[in-house]
């Protein structure tokens, strides 16, 4: 807490200093003399047109712009509902340094319905450390966040699994907050696009984010309410994928004077499904496994905010939510073991009851000014994971088989603090620290059982554990932003200190680790033309094993295949280089590399004694990747807009220390497209495809895979009724794969969830502008401010 308070007193210290210079100010009213809040007022230099600063009205139309350097100024003025208007131009200087103009603005003679441009098209930018597709004026045809992840460039979503372009190791951020313990697959399906500001594909990390990681960062940025008035939404989601699902969800959200908050809540009961085949020889046998599982959790969700706007700088608030995932699942297994002349077969089922609560609550304060801007931020999360699991033979069978049980629950607990301080220099220019302080804690506990002869389930002291981890990490970091002419440069150093405890409870055994590291990152940018654009960036990361592999449980998912944790497992460091070419901003060419040391390889092995297969977690000696990238913009027919690209990917795993030697490498190329036609009778179209020749999953080498995805979107009742209909997996394209290594010489395929149907009903409600509030609602461009900084 040290840390904190001298962090504090430096930034009112810092925040304390600003230069003396010239200023304007004034009121704004109507023409029956009220005053209008909320009044965007810009100031312009007049000889170049160039914007210099701007402010906002306050509850009396007060504005207030100072530090303004000597030349010659005009302003701008404008308000929802009201005519812009333009000063003459005026000049500051050490003679005139305090100029005060009043302004009096005519409602326009309109309705004040809101009036919202909307482009087919998300808009897409690229710079050296990440791409962001914006989805704020989009017209949006996507249901889910899975659907938002099908506009980012480069991302292929199967089967709830996401990757970039044949990479692995993709980490979802909302808000910039951690997703790490909640159920990835139910979040992209559950979170609704309609909730989703943009999307930023963080491709080169910078010290204002977390070192954790291997693959690039998807930050999903949700919006904020920045209308005034009350409004919300109700949504009716219906489905069939494998069995017929639903769901509801609601939300309400105000913006009146200075509070704005918003409460929402959904329920939704899925549906999909993952089969796994596996052929295996071993021996001169053939083990041919089957697995069918089906998924139909119930989901409930929870989120809501409030935020007070103190004064023009100062700003707290909070965030919450919670989702809670409830799954009764049974999977059907089925072994059969052929020899020459003859076979056995072993049915089983494996049942699940799984029972996972999130909570997490998000306290924040903000001060803002022109130059200056700090928050104070602290995370709380909460989560626990219940989980009953029975695999137990069905029917007689030659083959012997002891019914399983496990019990296994997990409670976790993680506090953030952290403190950011940003100064603005100048255009394009800044510098930025920060602290942040995480401490987490996981109670992991597995109680495993077996059916003995009378029928009684007995406790396998073996197979049972109790494993506690704590671990703190405490990090400091700083960033340069500056821009000169046709440059611009990036700069950032983080250091972070972790301390990581380990403890299993029946081997009565504890491990620690202490890790302490500079991570440096940097890149620069260079305008070449009007067009074109280059930019180089650099990153070094890590990535930490998770809690779960470094417990030595052994988990069984059918009688021949389990897997097991690693407690020796190191963390992997990664360096990471990337070259961008832009054209209009957008992405354009790129090529990537990352060389990766102890790297963390899921390996599979094989017992030729017993014949099951293992998965577990080691270290490799090393992981490289090469990848490039081709982008391009599709709008060859009228109505018609979207992109295409190409994506060249190269991974290598390579270990000595393993017997064999594991010398694993592939070339991929995988090709992408999001296009978005507008129909006769004002209907959004929408489709979305990937096609990859094949490539690395760990030790598997799978075939060719492509999917397809197709959506309708049309609008009713003044744009208050919104429908969407879609099928999803059109193409019926199974994962293929094999596995050579060792003594493993097996086939495997992967079937899931295609040609799923979607009806999603949406009514918003409300006023966006009520006309009580008509002389104090804020500007459009007031509006982006807001969600600019929130």
């Amino acid at each position: 807490m040290h840390i904190f308070k001298s962090v504090a007193v430096f930034f009112v210290l810092k925040i304390g200093i600003l230069s003396a210079q010239n200023s304007v100010s004034g009121n704004i009213i109507d023409t029956s003399g009220h005053p209008l809040a909320f009044a965007n007022v810009v100031l312009y230099e007049a000889s170049t047109n160039t914007l210099v600063k701007g402010a906002v009205s306050d509850d009396k139309g007060y504005y207030y712009i100072k530090g303004i350097p000597d030349s010659t100024y005009l302003l701008e003025v404008s308000v929802l509902g009201f005519k812009t208007i333009k000063s003459e131009n005026f000049s500051l200087s050490t003679e005139n340094k305090n100029v005060e103009m009043n302004f009096n603005l005519e409602e326009q003679a309109q309705s004040l319905n809101e009036v919202v441009v909307t482009s087919n098209r998300p808009v897409i930018r690229q710079t050296a450390e990440k791409l962001i597709v914006d989805l704020e004026q989009s017209e949006m045809v996507s249901s889910n966040l899975q659907d938002v992840m099908k506009k980012v460039p480069g991302i292929i979503v199967t089967n709830g699994n996401i990757t970039y372009g044949g990479q692995q190791g993709v980490t979802i951020l909302i808000n910039g907050k951690t997703t790490e313990y909640m159920d990835i697959s139910s979040l992209l399906r559950d979170l609704p696009a309609d909730n989703i500001a943009k999307v930023e594909l963080v491709q080169q990390p910078g010290a204002e984010f977390d070192a954790e990681g291997s693959g690039p960062l998807i930050n999903i940025i949700l919006k904020k309410n920045v209308r005034l008035g009350t409004n919300g939404n109700l949504k009716l989601y219906s489905g069939y994928d494998n069995r017929p699902e639903y769901g509801v969800s609601g939300s309400i959200t105000s913006y009146e004077n200075k509070i704005n908050w918003q409460v929402g809540a959904g329920y939704r009961k899925s549906a999909w499904r993952e089969d796994l085949f596996i052929t295996r020889r071993v021996n001169g046998e053939i083990y041919d496994q089957s697995t069918i599982s089906p998924y139909n959790p119930k989901t409930y969700r929870f989120n809501g905010g409030l935020d007070y706007y103190i004064n023009e700088h100062h700003t707290i608030g909070f965030g919450t939510r919670f989702i809670h995932t409830d799954s009764d699942r049974i999977a059907s297994n089925s072994t059969q073991i052929i020899e020459a002349s003859s076979s056995e077969t072993l049915l089983t089922e494996n049942s699940f009851d799984r029972n996972r609560k999130t909570y997490n609550i998000n306290p924040y304060y903000k001060f803002e000014d022109e130059q200056n801007k700090f928050i104070l931020d602290f995370d709380y999360v909460d989560y626990t994971n219940d989980n009953v699991n029975d695999l137990y033979q069905l029917g007689p069978s030659e083959i012997s088989y002891d019914d399983q049980r496990y019990f296994q629950n997990g409670k976790y607990r993680i506090l953030t603090y952290k403190g950011d301080y940003k100064r603005t220099l100048g255009e394009g220019s800044n510098w930025m620290f920060g602290t942040k302080y995480s401490r987490v804690s996981t109670d992991s506990d597995l109680s495993s059982f077996f059916r003995n002869t009378d029928g009684n389930f007995i406790l396998d002291a073996d197979q049972s554990n109790g494993f506690l981890v704590d671990e703190d990490i405490l990090a400091i970091y700083s960033k340069m932003v500056k821009k000169w002419e046709n440059w611009s440069f990036s700069g950032g150093l983080r250091w972070e200190n972790s301390y990581t405890k380990g403890t299993s409870t029946n081997l009565n055994e504890v491990r620690s680790r202490r890790i302490s590291k500079l991570f440096p990152s940097a890149s620069i940018d260079r305008k070449i033309n009007d067009k074109l654009g280059a930019n180089l960036s650099y990153s070094y990361r890590i990535l930490r094993p998770s809690y779960n592999s470094l417990n030595a449980f052994v988990y069984y998912y059918d009688p021949y295949t389990f897997e097991q944790g690693n407690p020796n497992l190191k963390p992997e460091f990664t360096n990471s280089f990337q070259f961008n070419l832009t054209y209009d901003n957008q992405p354009f060419f790129s090529v990537g590399y990352k060389n990766t040391d102890d790297a963390l390889f899921e390996i599979i092995s094989q017992n030729d004694v017993t014949a099951q297969t293992s998965r577990s977690v080691i270290n490799l000696a090393k992981r490289e990747n090469w990848s490039f990238r081709g982008f391009a913009p599709v709008g060859f027919l009228e109505g018609l807009d979207g992109y295409a690209g190409i994506i060249v990917n190269y991974n290598k795993y390579e270990s000595e220390s393993l017997a064999p030697k594991l010398d694993l490498d592939k070339w991929s190329f995988t090709w992408y497209t999001n296009l978005e036609y507008s129909l006769p009778w004002d209907i959004n179209s929408e489709l979305t495809g990937y096609y990859t020749t094949g490539g690395l999953q760990g030790q598997i080498e799978h075939d060719w895979l492509t999917g397809l995805s197709f959506a309708l979107g049309k609008k009713f009742m003044d744009d208050r009724l919104k429908i969407n209909l879609g099928i999803e997996e059109i193409l019926n394209r199974k994962f293929i794969g094999s596995i050579n290594y060792d003594t493993i010489d097996a086939d495997i395929i992967s079937d899931w969830s295609r040609q799923n149907v979607y009806f999603q009903l949406a009514y918003n409600f409300g006023s966006n502008f009520n006309k009580e509030k008509a002389e104090r609602n804020p500007s459009e461009e007031e509006q982006d401010r807001i969600k600019d900084n929130n």
